[in-house]
């Protein structure tokens, strides 16, 4: 008998030969659920079609490049490469109340301010939600179309109907449903199908496709994965709640640069765009305390400063405690262990606390050398020099590796006011002693940076009443 069915989980997508409660491939519970599956190719439901031949071509064929369609907002037509190309699809991801469905509508808006063709479709707020929005962010008199509706059938018919948008916004995939399908909506078979659909009309039309989707509590796009393999770019739009900034990264993207970012402000009026990130980040830094230290990173192509915090005390229980935000624990775990054996630090038995500031989140190694500048700083009791940066990684052996991009960091650096900055071994060769205007101290190793920071001294014991 024909197999007519399978047990897909709704969280990762992995397919199961029978149902059980937790799922082998991503470790949810409940999340496994049966559906309906294609019969085989060769049967009477699902006969091979005959099909055309296609035209093959060489590699110097020449294309003109994509004629995109900025929205009128900079830091998003950065993120998308320059604006967003005909036929394309995007796929937006963020925490519920981040400002996913924010940032969409303005984008659309000013595109139709500009004498841009859109269409906006909300699957989770009627029509009078969203005036009430657009109003509130000045964007009331755009001459932007609406649509409610769930029903993938009905959005393509309404589609098809008039002339093709230049720019159609979907919010949110995971409130859509076929007809063809009798799963539930949000479910991975509805998902799937759903976008694919949408993106098959996006191409065949021209109109570039906004997908706006949820993130499950481990921060990715909630659904199958296959979607963002649908899709020709994935932003993810992040932000703590605590703070008023937001970030919009682009993870893939098949127009333009990935990890590529776009900083916007949270105001009352919306989303407002950031121009210089990285006076955002920094803040007021007047007062010089110890355990701070300036990172210069690179966010895609856009170099950024931020202020890297860090605390060291001494531990009241048994195990040193270890608390991170906006980087990677192991990474600190790493960055200690090289501190005590190369560097003779002892800071690995105290509590460690380490803080971005602005909730700002790094990946990337170049982070090191601020971080354990910072580490050395607050154990040490006394602060940094105000007008240096760091940047450089550490390796296990404690030698500091060159990353790349340099000129980049020292120009931003520079042109904030920083004076000096510690970079790894052989930056001036290749840089030049004066680069952008500013000191160069070269570190070989970490114990090369004990003679920049300030000397650790040794901790009293706990005063005694």
């Amino acid at each position: 008998m024909a197999k007519t069915a399978s047990f897909v989980c709704q969280s990762c997508g992995a397919t199961h030969a029978k149902w059980s409660g937790k799922c082998e491939a991503c470790g949810g519970w409940n999340t496994i659920t049966e559906e309906g599956v294609a019969p085989p190719l060769g049967s009477g439901a699902a006969r091979r079609v005959k099909g055309r031949k296609i035209t093959l071509e060489d590699l110097k064929t020449e294309d003109a490049p994509p004629q995109r369609r900025p929205t009128g907002i900079n830091e998003f037509d950065r993120v998308t490469g320059g604006g967003l190309v005909p036929g394309s699809a995007l796929l937006v991801g963020g925490d519920p109340g981040i400002g996913k469905s924010t940032i969409i509508l303005q984008a659309l808006g000013k595109f139709a301010q500009n004498g841009g063709h859109a269409i906006y479709i909300s699957g989770e707020e009627a029509m009078a939600q969203v005036r009430m929005r657009a109003a509130r962010m000045g964007l009331a008199d755009a001459p932007l179309m609406l649509g409610a509706a769930t029903n993938v059938e009905d959005i393509l018919a309404t589609l098809e109907a008039g002339k093709p948008p230049a720019i159609v916004a979907i919010d949110s995939i995971q409130t859509l449903w076929t007809g063809a399908l009798d799963a539930a909506p949000g479910t991975i078979a509805q998902v799937r199908t759903a976008s694919f659909d949408l993106v098959r009309y996006a191409k065949a039309s021209g109109a570039a496709l906004l997908l706006v989707g949820h993130v499950t509590k481990d921060g990715q796009i909630a659904g199958p994965k296959a979607v963002e393999h649908l899709v020709d770019a994935v932003l993810y739009f992040e932000g703590e709640r605590g703070h008023h900034f937001r970030v919009l990264r682009a993870t893939k993207n098949r127009f333009g640069a990935t990890d590529e970012i776009g900083v916007f402000e949270m105001t009352g009026k919306g989303l407002a765009e950031v121009a210089n990130p990285s006076a955002l980040f920094l803040g007021d830094r007047k007062s010089a305390s110890p355990g701070t230290a300036v990172f210069a990173g690179l966010e895609g192509t856009r170099p950024l400063l931020c202020e890297i915090q860090a605390l060291v005390s001494p531990t009241s229980y048994g195990n040193p405690r270890r608390a991170v935000v906006g980087w990677d624990t192991g990474r600190l775990a790493m960055i200690l262990a090289v501190l005590d054996a190369r560097a003779g630090v002892g800071i690995g038995a105290s509590d460690v606390y380490l803080n971005v500031a602005g909730g700002l989140k790094i990946s990337e190694p170049a982070a090191d050398l601020a971080a354990a500048a910072a580490l050395v700083s607050s154990f040490g009791g006394e602060p940094l020099p105000r007008d240096c940066v760091f940047f450089g990684e550490i390796s296990l052996s404690g030698d500091i590796r060159p990353v790349p991009q340099a000129d980049a960091r020292l120009k931003e650096a520079a042109k904030l006011g920083f004076k000096t900055a510690f970079v790894p071994a052989g930056t001036s060769k290749v840089h030049g002693a004066g680069a952008a205007g500013m000191a160069l101290t070269e570190i070989t190793s970490v114990a090369d940076l004990l003679r920049f920071a300030p000397e650790p001294q040794p901790r009293r014991g706990k005063v005694e009443s």
